[in-house]
């Protein structure tokens, strides 16, 4: 990678509001190191990954979001040593300078007293809320970044849940949000903060909502892999899809594409599956006491990893789909998946590192 300088890194975001180009953030976590965020971008022309920038971040970045509707904005969760924070700020202009002036730190998320876990933004146009989760709380945040302000509007408790661990927004619903536990998920509902529906006794690692169907969620999970949902019957996944020997840490729907989905985890791989939902999936497939039948449509499994895999995403973008993750101990992998039909689009077998 041009420009940029190594580091750990554990996170990783997309930066979907950058029309016209592939561009994400990387967050680094060291102990004794400076922490940074990258801005890079990749350059088509050169099928190489450009560090736009590199801006310094005071603490240990642990969970990093870049705002669908700003490419300048962005959100982290991080750690002190002391304590847990959140923050969103705001990449400065560059103007071509070789040294990267500071971000602007537009606000802090300062209501928290636990853990912190993630901050979400709704996945679909501008919004002006926020969602902050910590260990046994959901606040809902109005949001203001040209008066730098950030006020709470709700808050929900976990009362007797366990801890919980982080969540995903409805992409079809932005009053609706899963959030997971230990050993539950569980839908709420942002007006009233009450939990809904919930599916109980699975260890869950991570979840993502199908971006084109609605009621449809996947969920990873220590035991099982991946597994379907469809949210109006969860007495039964819709699909199982083992493919991990260990626990299964993250989960990703391609954004156009709804029937790719990526998942990896802590044995070092990266599967790739094509999980086609549709009609003949909308209804239980098992009787009542049975398991739902298994199936295995992988398309593919990298391995080249040396390293426990806990983020991911996948980013579109005009002839090409690019899934773009982050490694713990590695600060950059790239990979293309998919060709579209035409002569210059890239192998979809090519995996490339930094």
């Amino acid at each position: 990678m041009q420009g940029g300088s190594s580091g750990i890194a554990r996170c990783i975001a997309d930066v979907r509001a950058a029309a016209g180009s592939t561009t994400f953030l990387a967050g680094t976590l060291s102990l004794k190191e400076e922490n940074e965020v990258h801005l890079i971008r990749f350059s088509p022309a050169e099928s190489e990954l450009v560090c736009d920038g590199l801006f310094y971040h005071p603490n240990e970045i642990w969970d990093l979001k870049s705002c669908p509707f700003d490419h300048r904005v962005f959100s982290t969760v991080y750690t002190s040593g002391e304590g847990y924070g959140a923050s969103v700020w705001k990449i400065p202009e560059l103007h071509g300078q070789s040294n990267s002036p500071p971000l602007e730190q537009l606000f802090t998320l300062d209501e928290h007293t636990g853990k912190i876990r993630c901050v979400l933004w709704w996945p679909l146009g501008k919004h002006d809320k926020l969602i902050s989760i910590d260990d046994r709380n959901i606040f809902l945040w109005n949001i203001d970044a040209s008066n730098k302000s950030a006020k709470v509007m709700q808050k929900g408790s976990a009362d007797m849940l366990p801890n919980l661990r982080g969540g995903s927004w409805d992409p079809h619903d932005h009053n609706s949000i899963a959030a997971i536990t230990d050993s539950s998920l569980h839908c709420w509902d942002l007006r009233s903060m009450k939990k809904s529906n919930a599916i109980e006794h699975a260890h869950f690692r991570d979840v993502d909502y199908n971006p084109k169907k609605q009621h449809l969620i996947t969920t990873a999970e220590d035991e099982f892999g991946i597994r379907l949902w469809d949210l109006r019957m969860l007495k039964y996944p819709l699909k199982n899809l083992p493919g991990h020997s260990h626990w299964t840490w993250a989960v990703r729907h391609n954004p156009e594409h709804d029937q790719l989905i990526l998942s990896a985890g802590t044995d070092s791989t990266v599967n790739l599956w094509f999980a086609k939902v549709g009609t003949d999936d909308s209804g239980p497939e098992s009787p009542p006491g049975s398991p739902t039948r298994e199936e295995q449509p992988l398309l593919n499994s990298y391995t080249d990893y040396e390293d426990s895999i806990y983020d991911l995403f996948v980013v579109h973008i005009i002839g090409v789909v690019e899934l773009l993750l982050a490694i713990l101990y590695t600060v950059l992998w790239y990979m293309e998946l998919m060709r579209w039909p035409d002569s210059t689009a890239c192998d979809p077998r090519t995996i490339a590192s930094q």
